[in-house]
């Protein structure tokens, strides 16, 4: 991979090597000296579920998840941290307007999780092992859209399980 470098004084040829990777309309306040922010929203919720592998025995189900294969499922009050970047507008000070970002939030995850069985209740989580990296992941699906109509580019997904445990989705 190469690096180019290009000081303020040769925008010229960066805006046209990077003219096939923007929108026409983009690349007409495209400033390649940007600041990018990184902003982040945390909310939290409480949710059961179970670990397990409908195919296995209580024994093996035991082996491999311990206790979080509970029959009688387990909770945990989960922490959710969602991070967005991008520029800060000249008009509102702000990469996007964080009230918005908490009501989006809340209508796509925390109204359908919060004191729910995410094994049973949570219709983004149909047909997954509810571990924390899988429920990581599909809360990203579920607000990167959202938070791509605000204009504003999810950067992080972070979901703190217990104070000892979390997982971070990036979309990659």
């Amino acid at each position: 991979m190469a690096l180019l470098f290009f000081s303020k004084f040769n925008t010229s040829e960066l805006a046209k090597q990077l003219s096939g990777c923007f929108p026409a309309e983009k690349m007409s306040t495209f400033d390649p000296f940007m600041e990018i922010v990184y902003i982040t929203r945390k909310e939290q919720f409480n949710a059961a579920h179970r670990l397990f592998r409908p195919e296995f025995s209580d024994e093996e189900n035991l082996r491999m998840f311990g206790k979080c294969s509970n029959p009688n499922w387990h909770g945990h009050n989960y922490t959710l941290f969602v991070t967005l970047k991008g520029e800060v507008s000249k008009v509102t000070g702000f990469v996007a307007n964080l009230k918005d970002l908490s009501n989006i939030i809340t209508d796509k995850v925390i109204d359908r999780i919060d004191h729910k069985n995410i094994n049973i209740e949570v219709d983004f989580m149909k047909d997954q092992l509810a571990s924390t990296e899988n429920l990581t992941i599909a809360i990203w699906n579920v607000l990167e859209p959202e938070i791509r109509k605000l204009g504003a580019v999810l950067y992080k997904v972070r979901l703190e399980e217990t104070e000892n445990n979390y997982a971070e989705y990036f979309g990659e």
